[in-house]
């Protein structure tokens, strides 16, 4: 599902004392089927973006389409509905919204408040339950007897659960160490292949941004800075650390091996495979390192 942002601003509080503005003059495509990258400072409105994707904020000016359906600053919307059975939202710590007395319940929630039967709500549950890396004998159990991870991974499946076309990601693996971090993202990703999603993902993590992503936006003070692939973004090293934005680890070693060498690699490398190949080609070269 196709996703666009023309000419789109937010202010909060709009016309009141403490109005401010927090999106403005964004215009952004994002194609069907991207696996797209937010990065920024927080405050840089990245998450203000993530809310006009479904409705939970509307512009104070411009437009946002989400597939056919248009939200239009100045315009009622008559039915926000469809748009938020389309695209699905796993907020930072989704673990904070379970509330139901069972797994099953809680994963079945969504998908029945949308009119899914009951039948169909928990074939999707024990499908989900799977793929999300737990066993089916966690849906008999109440979510608050889980540990923390489990517990977000069935608040993703209750996301899931609603059949969406565009999920959208803000800061998913918040709170969990590495291993954990990688197990969730590696899910989403084979997810998004498997189904086709459109994704979005906001992140602090400069790893996550390269690894997965096909493209990045760069947003700063509310504006969308700048678009490109990994590469096109990871390649701009020194206006990243201008804006006080990091690297992924393998970018940052290139950059330091540049500055003390003087060598310039033939391309920015974004894993460690990339890096000693294009290392070994200028030793292989005859050059001095």
């Amino acid at each position: 599902m196709q996703i666009t942002f023309q000419q789109v601003e937010y202010r909060y509080s709009f016309n009141t004392p403490f109005e401010k503005l927090a999106l403005q003059d964004i215009n952004l495509s994002i194609p069907t089927g991207q696996f797209l990258a937010v990065i920024g400072h927080t405050g840089s409105g990245k998450s203000t973006l993530l809310q006009h994707l479904n409705g939970l904020l509307k512009p104070t000016e411009g437009l946002v389409q989400v597939g056919d359906h248009k939200i239009k600053a100045k315009e009622k919307i008559k039915n926000l509905k469809p748009v938020r059975q389309k695209v699905g939202i796993v907020f930072q710590f989704p673990e904070h919204q379970l509330f139901e007395e069972t797994v099953l319940k809680d994963i079945c929630y969504g998908p029945m408040n949308f009119g899914v039967s009951e039948e169909e709500a928990i074939r999707r549950a024990k499908e989900l339950i799977v793929k999300v890396g737990l066993s089916e004998d966690v849906l008999r159990k109440s979510p608050f007897d889980l540990s923390g991870g489990q517990m977000r991974r069935v608040a993703i499946a209750g996301v899931l659960a609603m059949n969406p076309e565009v999920i959208v990601l803000d800061e998913p693996t918040a709170g969990l160490d590495p291993r954990g971090r990688k197990a969730i993202m590696d899910m989403f990703y084979d997810l998004h292949k498997e189904k086709g999603l459109t994704t979005i993902l906001v992140t602090h993590s400069m790893e996550d941004a390269a690894h997965y992503a096909d493209e990045i936006v760069i947003m700063q003070k509310g504006r969308l800075k700048r678009k490109g692939n990994p590469a096109e973004i990871f390649s701009r090293t020194d206006e990243l650390f201008e804006m006080g934005l990091d690297v992924p680890d393998v970018v940052r070693f290139q950059y330091e091996f540049e500055q003390k060498t003087g060598k310039k690699l033939p391309k920015t490398c974004l894993t460690i495979g990339e890096l000693a190949t294009a290392i070994r080609g200028i030793r292989d070269g005859g050059e001095d390192l």
